[in-house]
C-alpha cells in the first residue's frame, strides 16, 4: 500500500453523508495515524460526533481514532475515555506504547473509583471523644486543633506555607469521611466524567486484564491492583484462583516446594504488613486471610499465627493448638511447638496468658495460678471495657463468645497422657521458659568476648570520673549481655570499688544484662544485695539497682517475680530503692496490662518525688504497654500537668507514649494533644508517641509530621527527638533513611545532627550499610562532643556482627574506637560513646544483633521498647541498660518434637570466612626491661690488647702469641658477622607480606560450603543459604533462625543429644558482710573470686571514697596484690628474660648520723 503522506482527502471524507466513505476514511486514518495525527487533530470535532452519532455503525472505531488523536496530544483521559468507548476494538493482546499508557490509565482510574467507593475508616473507637478534656486549651482559647493554627510546634501559622510545600497539605492527623479518597499516584488532579457506559467498559476491561493474568499465572499483579483499589473481593478472588491452579497440577501441601498458593498467600501477607499503612484495612485483609486459611484441608498454619497475634485473637491460637495436638502424629506435635514458639518471639505476656487460660486444664494448672497474679487476666476484668478494647471492635461478641465455647468444650474432653505432657510443654513455651533456657545455653557456650578490649577500656579512662566508670560498666554488660559470663567484675574489684552513689546503682543493675535470661539463679545471684528487713543492711543504691538487675533478668517474663517485686516496691521508703523497683516492676511486668501493678506505682507518683517519679511514670507505661489504656492516659496526662518536676513530665511523656505502642491512628487525637501543649516535654512526648505508634510502618503521614517539627519546633530537645524518630518508622526501610537524613546531618543545630546519627544508627542496626557508613564517618571529627558521641554509637549499632569479609571498613572503624578511647585530649562525652560502642560492636559475646523485627519479621516488641528507652540516656545513663532488650541471638537452635536438642550438622552454602567471627583485637605484649649489652668502644679494645701485651712480655710470652688472645676483625670479618643480623631484620620486615600472601591463598583456596553443628552462630544474612542436607532431622517449616523444630523420621533409633553447659554452673551466692557505709558491691562474686578471707577494707576502703590518684600517674597505674589477677604461664614465661636487679644498698638517714 502506498504510505500517505497527507490525510486532507481523508479528513474530507469524514463529513460525506455515505457512510461507506465515512467508514472508509476512518480505517485509514487508523492506520496512519502516528503519522497524520497533526492534521486529524484539525477535525477531531468531526470524529467526535462520529461517535456521538447512534445510527453510524462504526461509532466504536470513530471513537478508537479519536483515543489515538488525543493520546498523541497528550490528553491521556480523554484518549483514555474514548478507548473505552471503542470496546473490544481497544486490543490488549497485542500491546504497544499506546495500549500500555492507556491501560496504566485505565487502571489508576479504576483503584481511585474503587478507593473512593470504599473510604478509610480509621479504628479509633471511642478514644477520641475522652481525652481532649485532659488537655488545656490553646492560646487562642479554643481546644480544636483545627481552630487554632498557630502552636509552639511551629512558630508560624501553617495556612502561610507555600502551596507546593508538603507541609501545606491538609492534615492527615484528622480523618473526615466527607472528603473524597486520596488519589493515587500519577494521577491529575480532576477525574475525567465517565458515564454508565463508559463506566461499564472500564470494568470490563479491568476484567480481561485480570483474566490475562489468570491465564498466565501474574496473579501477584491482581493482588496489587486489588489491594490499592481496597477491593477485598477481586483479592479472595485471586488466592482462591491460586489455589486451584494447584491442585489442578496436582501439588501437594507437603512437598517441599511451594505452590503458587503458598506463595502467593506469603506475598500478601508480606504487603499486608510491611505496604498497608491504614490499620483498619491492614486488619480486614488479616481477616480475609484467616477466613481462607480455615477453609483449606492443610492450611499454613505460621501464616495463621503471623494473622493472629497481630489481631489479638488469642481464641483462635488455642483452638489451632489444640487441634495440632489431637492429631497426635509427631509432624502435627512439631508443627504446634513451632507456632508456640512463634507465638511466643510475636506476642505480649497479656495475649500469651490468655492463650494459656483456654489451653485444657493440666496438673500444672495449680503451679500456674500464680502466674496471674499480677499479670493480664483477673476475674473482675471483662474484654469489653473500653480500656481493653481490642483492636478488631466489631469482632469483640464473635471473641468472646468463641473463647468462652471453647474452654467449655475442651474441659468435658479427658486428654490422654501425651496430650497432657504435649499441653505441658505448649505452656512452657508459651511462658518462655524454653526458649529463655535455649538462648542462654547458646550464649554461654558460643561466647568470644575480647576481654583485652575491657581491659584496655579500664586503663585508658579515669575511673574516678563517674562519667567514664559508668562508661566501662555498660560495655561489660553489653558485651557479655546473657551470657552470665561476670569475670571482669570478678578481677577487677578494686576498681569495681569506685562507683559510688549513683554508679554503684548502674554497676548492680549491670548484673541483670549479664545474667539475662537466667531465671533459675538470678535471684539467689542477687541475694547479697536485694533489701532486707533486717537492720543491717546495704546501701540503697546497691539495693535499688539489684530491683531493676532483676527486673532485666525477667524481662518481658515476669511472673515468677512480679510479686517479690512488688512487695518490696510497696515496702521501700528509700527513693532511690523504689527508683529500682519500679523499673524493675515495669521492665518484668512489660505488657501485662495489670491494674494492681499501675495502681502501685500511681501511689508513689502522687508523692511527687523527682527521683522515684520518673521512673514511675516510665514504669507505669511499660505495664500498660500497647494496650490504649485511657484510664492510664487521662491519670498521666492530669498529673504531667499538675507537677512541678521535669523529671516526673518526662517519664510520663515517654509512658504515655508507650501506652500507645502499635496502635497507629488510634493515638492520632493524643498526638495532637501533645504536640500542641506548651511544655516543651510534653511536645517531646507526642513525637515519642509517632515514633511508636507508627514504628515500622513507614506511614507517610508519620514521616511529614516528623520532618516538620524537626525543623520548626523552638526546642532543641523536641527537633533531636523528632529527627531521631525517623529511625524507629522506617526500620523495615533501612536503605531510604540515608537519603531522609542526609541534609538534616548537615545541620546547623547541633542537636538535629546528633538525632541524624541516631535515626541512621537505629533505623540500619546490623545491615552495615555502606550509605549510613558513608554519612557517619565525617561526623566523627564534628566539633562538638555529643554529635561524635551519637556517632560513635551509631556506627557500633550498623556495624554488629559485621566482619571485613562482609564491610571492610569494620577493622578501621574499631581502630577508631579505641584511638579516641586513648586520646587524651578528647571530650569525655565523645569518650562514653566510644565505651558503649565497643560494647555494643561485640554485643552478647559476639552472638547477638539488634533486632528490631522478630525472626519472623513481625515488630519485635520488647526490642523496639528497649531501643526507645535506651535513647533517654541523655538524661539518665541508667536507662542505658534497656539497650540489651534489643540485643537477639543469631543462632539456629534445632530441637525434636520432645523439645531435646539432637546432635546433628546441616549446611551452610558459603565460604566459612564469609560470615566468621571478627578476629579478637591485637594485645599489645607488656615492653619488658631486657639486658643490653655493655658496649665496648674501639678505645677500650686497644688498651686491653697493651695490656696483654705488657703482662705477656712480663711472663715471658712472645708478642706474636699475646695477639693471638684478641685479634682484631678485618672488614671482611665484620661484613660477614653483620650478615645473619641484617637477614633475620629483612626476613622480620617481610613478615606482614608474608602472612597478606598467605591469608590470600587461604581465601583462595576455601571451598565454598561447610558443615555447622546445631546450636551454631547463624547471622541473618547467612540464612537464605542454610538447608538441612539430612534425612532424619526435616524442619517443620523454612528456617528463619532461632528455635527451629524438627521433625524425627526415624524416632525409633538412637539419637545423641547436646549436653546443656549452663545447668552445670550453678550459681553461688555472694556471702554475707557486715555493713560499711554502703559498700555493697564488695560482695560480687567474692566467694567465686577465691576471696572470701581478704578483709574489706583491703578491696573497698573503710571509706566510699575512692583513693586519689593524680592525672599523670594514672596511666602507669597498676592494681595492688590485692586485686591483681593470678598470672597466666604465658606471662611467666616472658618475665624469664628480665634484667637481674640491683643490689641492695644502705641507705644512712640523717637520724643515724646524728647518732654516729
Amino acid at each position: 500500500m502506498v504510505r500517505l503522506t497527507s490525510a486532507a482527502g481523508l479528513v474530507g471524507f469524514l463529513s460525506e453523508p455515505d457512510p461507506t466513505l465515512r467508514s472508509f476514511a476512518l480505517h485509514s486514518l487508523n492506520e496512519h495515524v502516528q503519522l497524520l495525527w497533526p492534521e486529524i487533530s484539525n477535525s477531531i470535532a468531526d470524529i467526535e460526533a462520529l461517535c456521538e452519532d447512534e445510527s453510524f455503525s462504526e461509532r466504536e472505531l470513530a471513537a478508537l481514532v479519536a483515543s489515538k488523536v488525543y493520546y498523541q496530544l497528550g490528553e491521556y483521559n480523554e484518549s483514555m475515555t474514548f478507548a473505552l468507548s471503542a470496546g473490544k476494538l481497544f486490543d490488549l493482546d497485542h500491546p504497544s506504547e499506546y495500549e500500555d499508557t492507556i491501560i496504566a490509565r485505565c487502571i489508576d482510574t479504576y483503584i481511585t473509583l474503587s478507593a473512593m467507593k470504599n473510604p478509610s475508616t480509621p479504628a479509633i473507637g471511642s478514644f477520641s471523644p475522652q481525652l481532649p478534656s485532659a488537655f488545656p486549651s490553646n492560646s487562642n482559647g479554643s481546644a480544636n486543633i483545627a481552630a487554632g493554627l498557630t502552636s509552639p510546634t511551629t512558630p508560624f501559622s501553617q495556612s502561610a506555607l507555600p502551596s507546593k510545600s508538603l507541609l501545606s497539605r491538609q492534615n492527615s492527623l484528622t480523618f473526615d469521611p466527607n472528603q473524597p479518597a486520596e488519589l493515587a499516584p500519577g494521577m491529575p488532579s480532576t477525574l475525567p466524567t465517565l458515564t454508565p457506559v463508559v463506566q461499564k467498559n472500564l470494568q470490563a476491561v479491568i476484567r480481561r486484564l485480570f483474566e490475562s493474568c489468570y491465564r498466565s499465572g501474574a496473579y501477584q499483579q491482581v493482588v496489587g491492583i486489588a489491594i490499592e483499589a481496597r477491593n477485598l473481593d477481586v483479592l479472595r478472588e485471586a488466592i482462591l484462583k491460586a489455589s486451584q491452579t494447584d491442585k489442578k497440577l496436582g501439588k501437594k501441601p507437603s512437598s517441599s516446594t511451594p505452590g503458587k498458593g503458598e506463595e502467593l498467600m506469603e506475598y500478601v501477607l508480606d504487603i499486608c504488613m510491611n505496604v498497608v499503612q491504614e490499620r483498619s484495612f491492614r486488619n480486614a485483609i488479616l481477616r480475609l486471610i484467616l477466613d481462607l486459611l480455615n477453609d483449606i484441608p492443610n492450611p499454613d498454619y505460621f501464616s495463621i499465627a503471623k494473622c493472629v497475634v497481630y489481631l489479638d485473637q488469642h481464641s483462635m491460637a488455642s483452638s489451632m493448638l489444640k487441634h495440632l495436638v489431637e492429631r497426635g502424629d509427631g509432624k502435627s506435635l512439631a508443627t504446634a511447638y513451632q507456632i508456640s514458639f512463634d507465638l511466643y518471639d510475636n506476642g505480649s505476656q497479656e495475649f500469651l496468658s490468655k492463650v494459656i487460660e483456654e489451653l485444657p486444664e493440666t496438673e500444672e494448672t495449680d503451679e500456674e495460678k500464680p502466674a496471674t497474679n499480677g499479670s493480664a487476666i483477673h476475674p473482675d476484668s471483662k474484654p469489653e471495657d473500653a480500656e481493653k478494647e481490642p483492636l478488631l471492635a466489631n469482632q469483640d461478641s464473635d471473641t468472646n463468645g468463641e473463647a468462652t465455647t471453647m474452654v467449655s468444650r475442651s474441659k468435658p474432653r479427658s486428654e490422654n497422657e501425651q496430650e497432657v505432657k504435649a499441653y505441658t510443654s505448649i505452656r512452657q513455651i508459651l511462658r518462655g521458659t524454653k526458649s529463655i533456657e535455649l538462648n542462654l545455653e547458646f550464649l554461654y557456650r558460643s561466647n568470644r568476648t575480647d576481654k583485652s578490649v575491657l581491659n584496655k577500656l579500664r586503663d585508658s579512662l579515669e575511673a574516678r570520673n563517674s562519667i567514664f566508670h559508668t562508661g566501662i560498666t555498660f560495655a561489660n554488660a553489653f558485651m557479655n549481655s546473657g551470657t552470665t559470663n561476670d569475670s571482669f567484675f570478678r578481677e577487677n574489684l578494686e576498681w569495681l570499688s569506685k562507683a559510688v552513689n549513683w554508679s554503684k546503682f548502674t554497676a548492680t543493675a549491670a548484673l541483670g544484662v549479664i545474667h539475662r535470661g537466667n531465671i533459675t539463679q538470678g535471684q539467689k545471684l542477687l541475694e547479697p544485695y536485694l533489701p532486707k528487713d533486717s537492720s543491717l543492711s546495704n546501701s540503697v543504691y546497691s539495693q535499688g539497682g539489684s530491683l531493676y538487675a532483676l527486673g532485666l533478668i525477667y524481662t518481658n517474663h515476669g511472673h515468677h517475680v512480679l510479686d517479690y517485686l512488688r512487695t518490696q516496691f510497696n515496702k521501700a521508703t528509700e527513693e532511690v530503692v523504689q527508683h529500682g523497683g519500679a523499673l524493675g516492676l515495669g521492665v518484668a511486668g512489660m505488657g501485662t496490662g495489670s491494674e494492681a501493678i499501675y495502681e502501685d506505682l500511681k501511689q508513689v507518683l502522687y508523692t511527687d518525688s523527682a527521683i522515684n517519679g520518673e521512673a514511675v511514670g516510665l514504669a507505669m507505661g511499660l505495664v500498660m504497654l500497647g494496650t490504649g489504656n485511657i484510664k492510664a492516659l487521662e491519670d498521666m496526662i492530669s498529673y504531667a500537668h499538675d507537677t512541678q518536676h521535669e523529671k516526673i513530665v518526662r517519664g510520663l511523656a515517654l509512658g504515655m507514649a508507650l501506652v500507645m505502642y502499635a496502635r497507629q491512628e488510634a493515638a492520632d487525637e493524643l498526638i495532637s494533644g501533645l504536640l500542641d501543649d506548651p511544655d516543651p516535654t510534653l511536645r517531646y512526648g507526642g513525637i515519642m508517641t509517632i515514633a511508636l505508634a507508627y514504628c515500622g510502618t513507614g506511614s507517610n503521614k508519620a514521616v511529614r509530621k516528623l520532618l516538620h517539627v524537626a525543623v520548626s519546633d523552638v526546642s532543641d530537645d523536641v527537633r533531636r527527638e523528632a529527627v531521631m524518630s525517623l529511625g524507629f518508622v522506617l526500620f523495615r526501610k533501612p536503605s531510604s533513611v540515608p537519603r531522609m537524613v542526609e541534609l538534616l546531618a548537615e545541620s546547623y543545630n547541633p542537636h538535629v545532627r546528633y538525632g541524624a546519627t541516631m535515626a541512621l544508627g537505629i533505623a540500619c542496626a546490623g545491615t552495615g550499610l555502606d550509605e549510613a557508613i558513608d554519612l557517619l564517618e565525617p561526623m566523627l571529627k564534628d566539633s562538638v562532643d555529643f554529635v561524635r558521641q551519637g556517632a560513635n554509637i551509631a556506627l557500633a549499632m550498623i556495624l554488629v556482627q559485621q566482619n571485613e569479609a562482609m564491610n571492610p571498613k569494620v577493622a578501621t572503624i574499631r581502630k577508631q574506637f579505641t584511638k579516641t578511647i586513648s586520646d587524651r585530649h578528647e571530650d569525655a562525652m565523645a569518650k562514653f560513646g566510644c565505651a558503649l560502642a565497643l560494647g555494643i560492636i561485640d554485643a552478647g559475646g559476639r552472638n547477638c544483633t539488634i533486632g528490631l523485627q522478630t525472626q519472623t519479621g513481625n515488630l519485635n516488641m520488647t526490642a523496639i521498647v528497649g531501643m526507645a528507652v535506651f535513647t533517654q540516656y541523655w538524661y539518665w545513663f541508667p536507662l542505658t541498660h534497656f539497650l540489651s532488650l534489643s540485643f537477639m541471638p543469631t543462632a539456629v537452635i534445632g530441637v525434636d518434637q520432645d523439645l531435646e536438642i539432637p546432635t546433628f550438622q546441616f549446611h551452610s552454602n558459603t565460604r566459612p570466612s564469609m560470615f566468621d567471627y571478627p578476629p579478637e583485637a591485637e594485645a599489645k605484649a607488656e615492653e619488658v626491661m631486657e639486658k643490653i649489652k655493655t658496649a665496648v668502644l674501639s678505645t677500650t679494645a686497644q688498651a686491653k690488647r697493651r695490656r696483654q701485651a705488657k703482662e705477656a712480655k712480663q711472663r715471658g710470652e712472645s708478642m706474636g702469641m699475646s695477639m693471638e688472645l684478641d685479634p682484631p676483625k678485618s672488614a671482611v670479618d665484620r661484613e660477614t658477622s653483620a650478615q645473619p643480623e641484617e637477614a633475620k631484620s629483612g626476613e622480620d620486615e617481610k613478615t606482614p607480606e608474608k602472612e597478606e600472601a598467605i591469608t590470600k591463598r587461604k581465601q583462595e583456596k576455601e571451598k565454598v560450603g561447610y558443615e555447622l553443628d546445631n546450636m551454631s552462630r547463624v547471622l541473618p544474612a547467612q540464612l537464605k543459604y542454610i538447608s538441612f542436607p539430612g534425612e532424619r532431622y526435616v524442619p517443620v517449616k523454612k528456617p528463619t533462625g532461632g528455635v527451629i523444630l524438627l521433625n524425627d523420621t526415624t524416632p525409633s533409633e538412637k539419637k545423641s543429644l547436646l549436653e546443656l553447659k549452663v545447668k552445670k554452673t550453678a550459681v553461688k551466692a555472694a556471702p554475707e558482710m557486715p555493713t560499711n557505709r554502703g559498700n555493697a558491691l564488695s560482695n560480687l562474686f567474692g566467694d567465686r573470686a577465691g576471696r572470701r578471707d581478704m578483709p574489706l577494707s583491703a578491696l573497698l576502703g573503710v571509706n566510699d571514697d575512692p583513693p586519689e590518684y593524680s592525672s599523670t600517674d594514672r596511666a602507669t597505674e597498676r592494681p595492688t596484690s590485692s586485686s591483681q589477677p593470678p598470672r597466666s604461664a604465658a606471662a611467666d614465661e616472658d618475665g624469664s628474660g628480665e634484667a637481674d636487679l640491683p643490689e641492695d644498698f644502705e641507705y644512712i638517714s640523717d637520724d643515724a648520723m646524728e647518732e654516729d
